[in-house]
């Protein structure tokens, strides 16, 4: 017997209890581990050589990609965040310092008058992950889409330890990430063999 397909009701349960773990850590907390994924990241190979990098602005308890941003201007690299649009997340340049505009959901977004850019890489937001590298998002599908349109990209979740899940109910349109980075570190991402 064929296993049932994934149902939007668990996933809706694991994203609401892995954002409930994440609310419960401290400011202090969010902030320390905010710096130790941003210590991770830009330690990786494969990063160093990505032209432009798209990243995204925090929302609520979010893991804060920002000091990521930082870390990337510095050693001279480009970085572009996303705004959301009707057909999708477009991805827009922007610089340290720059102001941004509030955007759908309560976003910070670029201007939307910058030229759209495509990034050779992604820092990933997401509410759960699992060890096969599986992302639960906030569901609406932007980054699915966006890692589909823009592939090969590689793709960098960043999220707190606590929201890891045993395993994601993956549906057809789900797209894994290439690497997990938590404040412990990268995370070993088992794939399955085809």
């Amino acid at each position: 017997m064929a296993p049932h397909p994934p149902s939007s009701a668990e996933k809706a349960a694991l994203r609401r209890d892995a954002l409930s773990r994440r609310d419960a850590l401290s400011p202090e907390a969010r902030q320390a581990g905010s710096l130790a994924v941003a210590r991770s990241v830009l330690a990786m190979e494969a990063l160093a050589g990505a032209r432009l990098v798209g990243a995204f602005w925090p929302i609520r308890s979010e893991i804060d990609p920002r000091p990521i941003a930082e870390g990337l201007f510095a050693r001279g690299q480009r970085v572009v965040l996303p705004q959301v649009t009707p057909s999708g997340l477009v991805f827009r340049e922007w610089r340290a310092g720059e102001a941004l505009v509030p955007g759908s959901f309560g976003l910070s977004e670029p201007h939307a008058d910058l030229p759209a850019l495509d990034p050779d890489a992604l820092i990933v937001p997401l509410a759960a992950f699992d060890r096969s590298g599986q992302r639960i998002g906030y569901g609406r599908g932007y980054y699915d889409g966006a890692i589909t349109r823009l592939a090969p990209v590689l793709t960098v979740g960043i999220a707190f330890a606590c929201q890891e899940v045993d395993a994601v109910p993956a549906e057809p349109h789900d797209r894994p990430l290439d690497h997990v980075v938590t404040e412990d570190g990268p995370v070993p991402l088992a794939r399955e063999r085809a």
